[in-house]
């Protein structure tokens, strides 16, 4: 756990839903001499500097623990930057189809299945190319980086950066103080740390 900022909140709150990949991501932020508060609280997390909205597992039981924690709305209203990584950010869309989930309908459009083909397995697992619209968050044209998803985001004008995996598919998309990673930046080596730094920058 780290001190209180002067403002009263930690630097960064990294929130707790019960499942994922949660010690990982507050792992990759330690590298940046950081002390994640990982947490579910709801005043920690209003009053901190930066919010992980984190995840991997089922978007139902995600958005089911966002409303038994009364974090729904508190999510919504955050005006300090925050960065939602593979399910959480399809949670900042209108609603996924995995188990007909309405999600934080903070960016518009819905989350679909990936469709399997020969050379394309679903779950996309592993690394694939980033075409890169903006590099103020720190990826390049080209990188690499890691996957470990069934579902995603269809383009759209919040789209920043994208790869393919049989489709278009959002890797990273921003709207406003939101910002949503597809990837996951804390295995994605060199590229996700440039990427984790832009947003510790913002």
């Amino acid at each position: 756990m780290t001190n209180p900022s002067r403002s009263g909140g930690v630097p960064l709150a990294i929130v707790d839903l019960g499942c994922g990949n949660v010690g990982s991501v507050a792992m990759a932020f330690e590298r940046f001499g950081l002390a994640p508060l990982v947490t579910s609280d709801s005043e920690a997390i209003r009053s901190a500097g930066k919010v992980i909205l984190p995840g991997v597992g089922a978007a139902g039981y995600a958005m089911a623990r966002i409303g038994s924690l009364g974090l729904a709305d508190l999510i919504r209203g955050l005006r300090q930057p925050v960065l939602g990584i593979c399910l959480g950010m399809q949670l900042l869309f209108d609603a996924s189809e995995e188990e007909d989930t309405p999600c934080l309908g903070l960016i518009r459009g819905r989350v679909r299945r990936l469709e399997p083909a020969p050379g394309r397995p679903v779950p996309h697992m592993g690394w694939s190319r980033l075409s890169v619209a903006d590099e103020s968050l720190g990826l390049r044209d080209g990188d690499y980086v890691y996957f470990a998803h069934s579902y995603a985001c269809d383009p759209g004008p919040e789209t920043v950066a994208s790869a393919d995996h049989g489709r278009a598919i959002p890797a990273v998309v921003r709207r406003g103080n939101f910002v949503g990673s597809q990837f996951h930046p804390e295995r994605s080596g060199e590229a996700g740390a440039r990427f984790l730094k832009a947003f510790l920058e913002t």
